[in-house]
């Protein structure tokens, strides 16, 4: 996955930071000399890919500002040559995570309607017919717009029609078991895109398919974690203040000073072996870092 390593930092939007991968800059030269000639000036061609990054940054943003909006933590997006990732952590339910999910492709619908409405109000109006070039920019934004929006729809595992049948898996079968199906039709997915990208000759689509393949292999395993995890006996008395998963019992947290493992739940966040106090204790399940305190969950009123 891109990181911020190696990109440029280019502002802070409400509480999300956007990063630009110095890879962009190398295939975006790339691609406006391909298609130099498609319009009367080069301009139009820097314009074309600009719509491109313009389009992708709001798809993100959907992403982040949906994730935000049901408490989850989402504060980086990184952009690069194969698209963007924003970074995600939805509280680990269906519906805050199928929310999430689907706020971006949610804003390339929108944009399908206002581009298409542009293009109907400038044939009215007669302004594409006396600037072809114009004509042909707004025209080829639509279709860039609304070959993401479908390819983003593909029920491949990352995409986001993949983790939207995920997220509505979720509700009949379970975190795990529906991470492990989404993956394994992601899989099937990916034989599909490298034959393409044989028939194709197209060493893009491949570098893509072999992105959807790691992360598919990535997500199947994280599955297997997820399904050991609950099968492992559970601490009373204690919630995840995020997932509202309790801790399982045993010593699954390891001590980042002597690196020994100990169950952070018997000893209070304090290793038994070299003494460190941890002031975060680290859900198995969901991954969020939270005080102990914020673990113990309240006696019933009346105790």
């Amino acid at each position: 996955m891109p990181t911020r390593q190696g990109s440029i930092h280019l502002f802070r939007f409400a509480g999300v930071d956007l990063y630009l991968h110095w890879s962009w800059f190398i295939v975006a030269m790339i691609e406006i000399s391909n298609r130099r000639g498609s319009y009367g000036s080069l301009a139009f061609n820097v314009l074309e890919y600009l719509a491109l990054f313009v389009i992708v940054l709001l798809h993100e943003f959907g992403h982040a500002l949906a994730c935000r909006s049901v408490g989850g933590r989402a504060d980086e997006i990184v952009l690069w040559p194969l698209g963007g990732v924003a970074y995600v952590a939805p509280p680990q339910r269906p519906g805050a995570t199928l929310w999430s999910i689907a706020a971006g492709p949610l804003v390339n619908v929108g944009l399908v309607f206002v581009l298409g409405g542009l293009l109907a109000l400038s044939r009215t109006t007669g302004w594409l017919d006396a600037t072809p070039d114009a004509a042909q920019f707004l025209l080829a934004v639509w279709y860039v717009n609304s070959g993401l929006l479908l390819f983003n729809l593909l029920p491949i595992y990352p995409l986001d029609g993949g983790q939207i049948v995920r997220s509505l898996l979720w509700f009949a079968i379970g975190r795990a078991r529906s991470l492990m199906v989404a993956s394994i039709i992601g899989f099937i997915g990916v034989a599909f895109m490298f034959l393409l990208a044989l028939w194709w000759r197209s060493i893009w689509f491949g570098v893509l398919a072999l992105f959807i393949l790691a992360n598919c292999w990535r997500g199947l395993q994280h599955a297997r974690q997820l399904a050991r995890a609950a099968r492992l006996p559970r601490r009373d008395g204690f919630r995840c203040p995020s997932c509202q998963a309790p801790p399982p019992l045993g010593a699954w947290w390891r001590c980042a000073q002597c690196g020994r493992p100990f169950d952070a739940f018997e000893t209070r966040a304090v290793c038994p072996h070299c003494g460190a106090q941890f002031e975060g204790t680290r859900c198995l399940d969901c991954g969020e870092l939270r005080v102990m305190d914020e673990w113990r969950v309240p006696p019933p009123a009346g105790f």
